[in-house]
């Protein structure tokens, strides 16, 4: 089983280097075109505690640890005894006991580092109300198939929520050194310290208005208004958001070359127009697929053991 001093855990992209994500990428693109074949984690075990209801989270783990040889053991909250009052500590002290990496979906971000800090296998994040990194590698490999692997000429415009995929994303900034933009209603910014941080760095501004943050940009990306367990906010998030949709005009500010992205699910005709997301400038079907490839080559660095891979 993995573990040990060797352990690593990804709970956010800052957890890896700019050199560690490269070396991931890079794994991805071998895995997605085929070139990297085999199965090398026949025997081994994922087990996947989602608090959070998912489709592609769940589909692309469960076919990557497939297709890598392994399998994957998925865990609904209300069906194990985390529902009951059982201890996060005690949870992941016995999955070590059993699996080789285990995958958390959680609301509290807070919750998937104490898991992580008393499991004895590598944990992975695949969300937390702070993070979503396996999405923000995702769509990096996408941004890194339509412009090259060098992104520090890049500019990136996120609008509406500062959500976890836009704290994920100045992670990514602070990363690979490419230029941030994000424009967000004034009461829904990324999280204070984490924005604090990046613009130190320099590559990272916040905005207002979204036609400043695209004018120029590479990537326009956005998100849902209102995330799950925000259910309750919508009608506000709803006013609040008026003037960050991101249509056909405001891509008309971006560069000619620029793509659009979108994490997914979305709501056509709120955060963006449907003639943006099905038009010419979408890539997120080829983003949704990335997740596969890329957490495949993640899986591997963590749980394969492979001087090559590894973080």
């Amino acid at each position: 089983m993995s573990g040990g001093s060797r352990k690593r855990d990804f709970l956010r992209v800052a957890d890896l280097s700019g050199a560690e994500l490269e070396t991931l990428f890079e794994r991805a693109v071998r895995l997605k075109a085929g070139d990297d074949s085999g199965r090398p984690l026949v025997g081994q075990t994922l087990a996947m505690i989602f608090l959070k209801s998912s489709t592609r989270t769940r589909v692309s783990f469960e076919v990557g640890m497939y297709e890598l040889g392994g399998h994957a053991l998925f865990l609904a909250a209300q069906d194990t005894q985390l529902a009951r009052g059982e201890s996060l500590r005690d949870t992941a002290a016995v999955l070590s006991r059993y699996v080789d990496g285990i995958v958390m979906r959680a609301f509290a971000h807070q919750d998937l580092v104490e898991l992580a800090a008393h499991a004895t296998v590598p944990v992975i994040n695949a969300l937390t109300d702070l993070f979503h990194p396996c999405q923000a590698l995702a769509d990096l490999l996408t941004v890194r198939e339509e412009f090259g692997p060098d992104l520090r000429t890049r500019r990136i415009a996120w609008i509406g929520d500062g959500n976890n995929v836009a704290n994920s994303w100045m992670d990514a900034a602070l990363r690979l050194e490419f230029e941030l933009r994000l424009t967000c209603p004034a009461q829904y910014g990324p999280d204070p310290t984490l924005l604090a941080q990046a613009v130190k760095q320099g590559n990272v501004e916040l905005f207002r208005d979204p036609r400043d943050a695209v004018r120029g940009a590479h990537v326009v990306t956005t998100d849902v208004w209102t995330s799950m367990g925000q259910e309750q906010e919508a009608a506000a998030r709803a006013r609040a958001f008026q003037g960050y949709r991101v249509d056909e005009h405001l891509m008309s500010l971006a560069d000619p070359a620029a793509i659009f992205l979108h994490c997914l699910p979305a709501h056509r005709g709120e955060e963006v127009t449907s003639g943006v997301i099905d038009g010419p400038r979408s890539r997120v079907y080829d983003e949704a697929e990335n997740r596969l490839h890329v957490q495949k080559a993640l899986i591997l660095a963590l749980m394969a053991g492979e001087s090559g891979g590894d973080p």
